[in-house]
C-alpha cells in the first residue's frame, strides 16, 4: 500500500466545510501517520453540523476542525491536491505554474443542496462520505483503520 501513497495530500473544495475536510478527516482516519494530509477551499465556509454528524458515525472526531482557504495554507509542499469542486480544480491548477505538484480532479457533489427530512438530508452527506472512502481505497489501497 505505501508505494500508492504520496508524502503529502491537500483535498480542496470550495468552502472547506463539507467535502474537502470530510476527505482529509478520512484519509487522516484511515492512513494515519504514514501521509501527511490538508483540507482548504476557495473561500471559507461555516463549519456545518451535518458533516459532523455523519463523521461521527464512523468514530471521526471532526468538532476542531476550522475552514481555511487557499491563502491561509502555512505549508503548501504538497505531492497531490485532490480538488473535489470546479473552482477548487482551476485554484489547484494555477498552483502547479510555479510548483512541482500533482493535481486529480473527483467531482464531488456538494451534499448542502439536498433538501427533504434530516433523514434525507444526512443520507446526501453519507453518500458523499462513502464515496469518498471508495476512492481513497481506490487511489490509496486498502483502508487501515477498522479493518475496513
Amino acid at each position: 500500500m505505501s508505494e500508492n501513497l504520496p508524502g503529502a495530500v491537500l483535498f480542496a473544495c470550495g468552502q472547506n466545510c463539507i467535502r474537502s475536510p470530510m476527505a482529509e478527516a478520512l484519509m487522516h482516519h484511515f492512513y494515519g501517520q504514514r501521509v501527511h494530509v490538508a483540507s482548504c477551499g476557495v473561500q471559507a465556509g461555516e463549519g456545518d453540523p451535518f458533516v459532523h454528524a455523519v463523521m461521527d458515525e464512523l468514530g471521526v472526531d471532526m468538532s476542531g476542525f476550522q475552514p481555511k482557504t487557499f491563502e491561509d495554507l502555512e505549508d503548501t509542499n504538497f505531492d497531490l491536491v485532490v480538488s473535489l469542486s470546479p473552482e477548487a480544480h482551476h485554484k489547484a491548477m494555477e498552483m502547479t505554474r510555479t510548483m512541482a505538484i500533482d493535481v486529480e480532479y473527483w467531482p464531488t457533489l456538494d451534499p448542502s443542496a439536498a433538501v427533504g427530512s434530516r433523514e434525507q438530508i444526512l443520507d446526501s452527506y453519507r453518500s458523499v462520505r462513502d464515496a469518498t472512502i471508495a476512492r481513497l481505497k481506490e487511489r490509496f489501497g486498502a483502508l487501515a483503520a477498522y479493518g475496513v
